[in-house]
């Protein structure tokens, strides 16, 4: 007899020897022994999964002289036509080859002739789903109501190909991907009755090569005998094939948890001088960051597809890395497969992926920051409670502090701050020094609430005295002044140079402005004025934008401001009256500003 390869050789013959595909062969038996077969059947899954198989053994079944167990005997002269392809009732059609309106008619022709030998006629259609519209619909009626000798049994691999007036007449069964472990243990069964000695981590390499596929597997077993002989180790098979070596993952993984980022471009270098496919690669390194990632959660190692020895080791590894780590990793090593599809430099990609996941850091679980963090609250608090004294002065109360006459001033803000945070009510009469630090901190310390009417000012105490500027430097220098503003921001140097420069006293620089827009935007830029000021002249200053024609009258003696400038309602002073000494320190030392309460 010719030779025959292990797919055909190695073919199932009965229902129990399909592997795999349980919940289909036990329905076909107990439909068969109740007499309940349907008159249609749609076989839909994968490649090299059954479906074809099946369909042979239900037809044999069906006809069978002898049936052992609602399975066919193979040996009567019935299903020795069938298994030979010289039956007249079992029809075998090829989808693909038979697709147009003309094949259908003839078959519908066909299915009114009675069965020659058998009980049952059955047209099995192999990839029905490359039938053209036309032919589906001319094969509806007689599919709907077929004569009671008949069985269709369609097979395809995309059923979503197949109109749903066709799979609502029949009656359909979805044939599973094969395990790994199944293709093993049938492919280890037929090494033994051939006389084969192979190794378990070879069984378990072309088992995940076939992707789920019986059929492939048998063709691999056969590829990889002819290179090997009647022994085959796994070394010899991955050079046959040119498959990465598991050992090359555990490798990758072991670079991750030492951040070793020369190792992985030598490793990267490996790959592509062995001419390894590089996003096989990074498959198959997904699906090893998948199994550590089951056994870490599960704890143990049975879903893991592989040989005992495989999944040993990742038992033994799985522990060393994180839930979350191993997340964040099979995100980019997913992220890199999409890349390398589109990629022009595969290797660089390749490179700069590994390189990521080798300097990504450890993930931080939320609830140990949180812990971190009360303890180092917690470690705060008791050093705060060791430097407080044990009796800390009081604070003295409103009682104990001098009634304020009348004539006061509230001021809000706080020294060196920028604001004082309460209030109080102080009072210097106009002949008084100027008040000393000591004692504005004092003031501070006492303050009372203000009332809705005070006047807030807002100040800050510069950390060191600040030089004051010559009136007659700023005149001279000037036009120097606006261009330097000009080069830095040149709309507002030129609303600047077409004001004019009307005063300088007391620290301030009062600007003429010839419309509202240009007032404006001298009060909107009036800090970065100052700052810039302060750059070019050394010393600080205000700026007061004005009007064009608002008056300047001379200053009053002994206070060094304008006589008849209003006061804007400070209590007291109303009428004209000498500003207080304080205000006037404020304003000359602190650069503090009137604020409208409302």
């Amino acid at each position: 007899m010719s030779y025959q390869v292990t797919a055909r050789k190695w073919r199932p013959m009965v229902f129990d020897d399909v592997i795999g595909q349980t919940h289909v062969t036990s329905t076909l038996r107990n439909a068969i022994a109740a007499g309940r077969v349907a008159h249609a059947y749609l076989f839909s899954g994968t490649r090299g999964c059954g479906k074809t198989t099946t369909a042979r053994i239900l037809a044999r079944a069906l006809n069978c002289q002898s049936p052992v167990n609602q399975n066919p005997d193979n040996t009567c002269p019935i299903c020795l036509e069938i298994i030979e392809g010289r039956s007249l009732d079992v029809i075998e059609i090829d989808g693909a080859s038979n697709r147009g309106v003309e094949e259908i008619r003839n078959l519908r022709d066909s299915v009114r002739y009675t069965p020659a030998h058998g009980s049952h006629k059955v047209y099995i259609i192999d990839e029905v789903h490359m039938l053209t519209k036309e032919a589906f619909n001319a094969l509806l009626k007689t599919l709907e109501e077929p004569p009671a000798h008949v069985v269709f049994i369609f097979a395809t691999t995309e059923v979503h190909k197949v109109p749903m007036t066709i799979l609502s007449r029949c009656q359909r069964f979805d044939f599973r991907r094969i395990a790994v472990d199944e293709i093993v243990e049938s492919l280890g069964n037929i090494a033994r009755q051939e006389g084969v000695t192979i190794e378990p981590d070879a069984l378990a390499i072309i088992a995940r090569r076939a992707d789920g596929s019986l059929r492939d597997s048998q063709s691999i077993f056969d590829q990889v005998r002819s290179f090997c002989g009647n022994d085959i180790h796994a070394t010899d098979l991955l050079k046959a094939f040119n498959v990465v070596n598991q050992d090359l993952y555990f490798r990758v993984t072991g670079l991750f948890l030492q951040h070793d980022s020369k190792g992985a471009l030598e490793l990267v270098d490996e790959v592509i001088r062995s001419g390894y496919d590089l996003r096989e690669f990074t498959g198959g390194l997904i699906e090893h960051l998948r199994n550590l990632l089951i056994v870490r959660s599960t704890g143990a190692a049975t879903l893991v597809e592989g040989s005992e020895g495989e999944r040993q080791r990742y038992a033994t590894e799985a522990p060393q890395f994180a839930e979350a780590d191993l997340l964040r990793l099979i995100r980019q090593a997913n992220d890199l497969d999409q890349s390398l599809r589109w990629a022009s430099q595969p290797r660089y990609r390749l490179e700069a992926g590994l390189l990521q996941m080798v300097k990504m850091d450890n993930a931080v679980q939320l609830h140990q920051l949180l812990r971190q963090l009360d303890e180092l609250k917690k470690k705060l608090n008791d050093g705060r409670s060791a430097s407080v004294p044990a009796d800390p002065p009081s604070r003295p109360t409103a009682s104990h502090a001098p009634a304020p006459p009348a004539n006061n001033v509230r001021v809000a803000g706080e020294v060196n701050a920028g604001y004082l945070k309460s209030p109080a009510a102080v009072r210097y009469p106009s002949t008084s020094p100027p008040p000393s630090d000591a004692e504005i901190e004092r003031l501070r310390r006492t303050m009372a609430p203000a009332s809705e009417s005070a006047t807030i000012l807002n100040f800050s105490r510069p950390a060191s005295a600040t030089p004051v500027f010559s009136p007659d430097d700023v005149l001279n220098r000037w036009k120097d002044f606006v261009g330097s503003v000009r080069t830095k921001k040149i709309a507002l140097g030129t609303t600047l140079s077409e004001s004019s420069l009307l005063d300088t006293r007391n620290g301030t620089l009062r600007l003429s402005c010839p419309d509202d827009f240009h007032l404006a935007t001298l009060k909107r830029h009036k800090d970065y004025l100052a700052e810039t000021f302060e750059q070019f002249f050394g010393a600080r200053a205000m700026f007061e934008p004005v009007l064009q024609g608002t008056p300047l009258t001379s200053a009053s003696p002994g206070n060094g401001h304008d006589a008849s400038e209003p006061t804007h309602g400070i209590p007291g002073n109303g009428h004209g009256e000498a500003e207080h000494p304080l205000l006037t320190i404020l304003r000359r030392d602190f650069g503090a500003e009137r604020v409208d309460p409302s």
